[in-house]
């Protein structure tokens, strides 16, 4: 079986170092997504999007908080940034950050930088979760890795460089929910009800994240609250 193209992974005991410590982590937090073993993390703000023809422009959230006199911080929330829940603001932006999906220019940016911070960029484990449904028509075939919180993904093996792969059938479209290097140097988690990603890594992984054109990334902590 395949999941955008990847082998599944049956070997789910590869992933029990992440549930395990995740269930360590307080509910509500970065440590409750990513393990909290790592030296740093950042938080990768998915962007919203401007129409442009048949372009989308990815509209970074400093500047929606621009346009609404707010602040898109560490800890920020969508709806407090665009100063309420509201569909669109254009001409700033048409569309709002994906939630639960890494979009594909970002997670593309991001693998590039994490493949030069494993030593295995070739052997990576990608999580999407099961209660997306779509081709999953037995619930213990494939085996799941349990995750706490109703979060139990399907692996899939790849490289790093697969993170920009659609792991659901056409028409849908949807991204890793976790995925992570085989030496375990990161860790990436995309929760299915954030409008942002998690990442865990070495202070030079992280650093070099927080510099990378392209990506809107600020530093967290384990204690955090995800927002």
């Amino acid at each position: 079986m395949q999941l955008g193209g990847l082998p599944v992974e049956t070997d789910v005991s590869r992933g029990v170092w992440i549930s395990s410590a995740r269930r360590r982590g307080e509910r509500g937090t970065v440590a409750g997504l990513v393990p909290a073993v790592f030296d740093a993390y950042a938080r990768v703000l998915h962007p919203a999007v401007r129409y442009a023809g048949d372009d989308d422009v990815e509209v970074p959230w400093t500047e929606v908080a621009a346009h609404n006199g707010t602040v898109a911080g560490r800890l920020a929330v969508w709806d407090r940034v665009t100063s309420g829940p509201v569909d669109s603001q254009p001409p700033v932006w048409d569309d709002g950050p994906s939630e639960g999906h890494l979009p594909v220019g970002v997670a593309g940016r991001l693998a590039d930088v994490l493949s030069r911070h494993t030593t295995t960029p070739g052997d990576c484990l990608f999580g999407r979760w099961d209660g997306f449904g779509y081709d999953l028509t037995d619930p213990d075939v494939p085996p799941r890795l349990l995750l706490r919180g109703e979060r139990d993904v399907v692996l899939v093996r790849g490289a790093a460089t697969d993170a920009v792969r659609n792991l659901a059938p056409e028409p849908y479209e949807q991204s890793a929910n976790l995925w992570w290097p085989a030496d375990q140097a990161w860790c990436v988690v995309t929760d299915v009800d954030l409008r942002s990603s998690y990442v865990g890594g070495s202070s030079a992984c992280i650093a070099a994240l927080l510099t990378t054109a392209g990506l809107e990334a600020l530093t967290v902590a384990p204690e955090d609250p995800v927002a």
